[in-house]
């Protein structure tokens, strides 16, 4: 038997209007699902309409185990982690036995049961810890670790990693894939960050206007979006029409994969345009280039000084390193 979570036919609508439509889904049972979005595609939508969360209409089937599952044996099954942390009173340690103390377990059975996770997850210093002292960072971390103590079939992350610094969001996902190896726990991860996707899921569906557009492997959706939306969503923000290749379908490139040509050169390929703008980022410097079929932009490590860049409105050209192609219907 198939075991993990699904729907069948799953529609959600607000009033009369819908919001969300997913014919079919499945994440088996030690397998990541990140769903991949923008803002308002439907993300946080489905993964409340799939643990019996949701305070809309929802209709079709929701599946655990491949057999419809009703709200209490969903309530039983899922531990949800969202956004913002719920930190309870009391330690570190207490809060990460909440859960399991929920589920009737005495206090010396719930620590017993939460202590490798708190090894697990680097919480073993903070563990006497005043809950309510914790950076954000520190708390969501707490609050995935006292959802993996409980066991879960079925885990629920809504962007946990939102809002947290660079560095302390590359810890917590490394650790939390390392946590999820090996266990039996079919997880669900709503993004809207494709490094996260990447990270952390074995598979990846793309989410747009309520609909998932793809959904297969990770690393093969992530590298091969099938229409303009679905590149956009995934970095190739260059869209290179056919009047401009020549080609019959529409290439597209993320920025990091183009770059402004500087120097004079008879280089066959080359995308002419006019300079418009330069933005430095820090640890990157932008280069906005308008060519007849539209805007391109350029992505350059390092701060590029004013003067190694010609002036604004002069006219310059763009090498395409690396493209993937959309078919001509999209």
């Amino acid at each position: 038997m198939s075991t993990g979570i699904g729907c069948r036919n799953l529609r959600v609508y607000a009033n009369r209007r819908q919001l969300l439509e997913v014919p079919d889904l499945h994440v088996a049972s030690g397998r990541t699902l990140a769903v991949l979005g923008p803002n308002g595609a439907g993300k946080s939508t489905l993964l409340r309409a799939l643990g019996h969360l949701s305070t809309h209409r929802v209709t079709g089937e929701i599946l655990l185990d491949a057999r419809p599952a009703t709200r209490a044996e969903m309530r039983e099954a899922v531990v949800a982690v969202l956004q913002r942390p719920i930190m309870r009173r009391g330690t570190v340690a207490a809060n990460v036995t909440t859960g399991l103390r929920f589920r009737g377990l005495s206090r010396r059975e719930a620590e017993t049961r939460a202590r490798p996770w708190i090894e697990a997850l680097g919480l073993d210093a903070l563990a006497d810890r005043d809950a309510r002292s914790l950076s954000i960072g520190e708390a969501q971390r707490v609050s995935i670790t006292r959802a993996l103590a409980v066991g879960p079939r079925v885990l629920l992350l809504d962007e946990p990693f939102s809002g947290l610094d660079n560095t302390t969001r590359a810890d917590l996902l490394a650790d939390l894939r390392a946590a999820l190896t090996g266990q039996p726990t079919a997880t669900i991860l709503v993004t809207h960050d494709r490094h996260e996707a990447l990270a952390l899921a074995e598979d990846t569906a793309l989410l747009i206007d309520g609909r998932i557009r793809q959904h297969g492997p990770t690393t093969e959706v992530l590298d091969n979006p099938g229409d303009v939306d679905t590149a956009r969503l995934l970095g190739y923000t260059n869209l290179l029409p056919p009047a401009l290749t020549g080609g019959p379908n529409t290439l597209v490139a993320r920025p990091e994969h183009t770059q402004l040509v500087r120097d004079e050169t008879d280089e066959a390929g080359l995308v002419p345009g006019t300079l418009r703008r330069t933005v430095a980022l820090g640890i990157a410097t932008r280069v906005d280039v308008d060519t007849s079929s539209g805007p391109l932009t350029c992505l350059h490590p390092g701060d590029l000084l004013a003067t190694e860049l010609p002036p604004v409105g002069s006219d310059v050209h763009v090498r395409i390193r690396e493209t993937r192609s959309l078919t001509a219907r999209s």
